[in-house]
C-alpha cells in the first residue's frame, strides 16, 4: 500500500478515488534545508505533508533573536493554517532544517474539494483536530514539564536531533540557553 495513502488513512478512511483527488492537487518537492516555506507578513496559500526531513515554525523577536515554537518531523502537515484559514498573513516562519521531500497542497483547491466531496472534509476535518490536538500537548508540556523533562520528551520524538539540528534551536525550543542545554546534556550523559 502506497506509505502516503496509508497515512492519509490513519485519520479516516478515504476511497482510492478520494485519493487521488488529493493527489492531482498536490505536487512533490524536495526543499534543501534553511528554506522558508511560509514567512512573517507572507499572505500563503500552500499546505505541506512532510515525507522526510525536518522542520521548524519560529518568531523572531525585533532585535533578531528567534524562538523555536515547534519542530516538525515525518509524516504530518505544516503550514501556516492560521494564515490561511484567516486569510491573513502569516505571524510565524516555517522553514526546513534539514533536506526536506514534501507533497505540497493549494490549500484553496483543497477547500473547493471539501465542498464536493464529503471524504475530504471529513478528512480535513481530523487533521485539524489532530493538529490541535498536537498543539494542546506541546502547551501542556511547556506549563508541566522543567526543562530537562521536556528536552527527554523531545529526544523520545526524534531521537537524533542531536545530530540533525543545531543546539541553538533545541534551546530555543526548550526556552533555555545554549548553555543550559550544555548543562542538561552533560548531566544525563553523567547520569549514563
Amino acid at each position: 500500500m502506497n506509505p502516503n495513502f496509508a497515512y492519509i488513512n490513519s485519520f479516516i478512511n478515504v476511497s482510492q478515488e478520494s485519493f487521488e483527488k488529493l493527489q492531482k492537487i498536490s505536487s512533490f518537492k524536495v526543499i534543501e534545508a534553511n528554506k522558508p516555506i511560509a514567512k512573517v507578513g507572507d499572505k500563503t496559500s500552500k499546505i505541506y505533508m512532510l515525507v522526510s526531513g525536518l522542520m521548524r515554525v519560529f518568531l523572531s523577536s525585533e532585535c533578531g533573536k528567534e524562538f523555536n515554537k515547534n519542530f516538525f518531523m515525518p509524516l504530518c502537515f505544516v503550514g501556516s493554517f492560521t494564515s490561511l484559514i484567516k486569510n491573513e498573513p502569516s505571524k510565524l516562519t516555517y522553514e526546513t532544517l534539514t533536506e526536506c521531500k514534501v507533497y505540497e497542497i493549494d490549500f484553496n483547491k483543497l477547500v473547493n474539494l471539501c465542498k464536493q466531496d464529503i471524504a475530504i472534509s471529513n478528512l480535513y476535518n481530523k487533521i485539524v483536530e489532530h493538529i490541535f490536538i498536537k498543539y494542546e500537548e506541546r502547551q501542556l508540556e511547556l506549563i508541566s514539564m522543567d526543562s530537562k523533562q521536556r528536552y527527554l520528551e523531545l529526544r523520545k520524538r526524534i531521537p537524533d536531533i542531536d545530530a540533525l539540528i543545531p543546539q541553538y534551536h533545541i534551546a530555543s525550543y526548550l526556552s533555555v540557553t545554549p548553555v543550559q542545554l550544555s548543562r542538561i546534556r552533560k548531566k544525563l550523559n553523567l547520569n549514563h
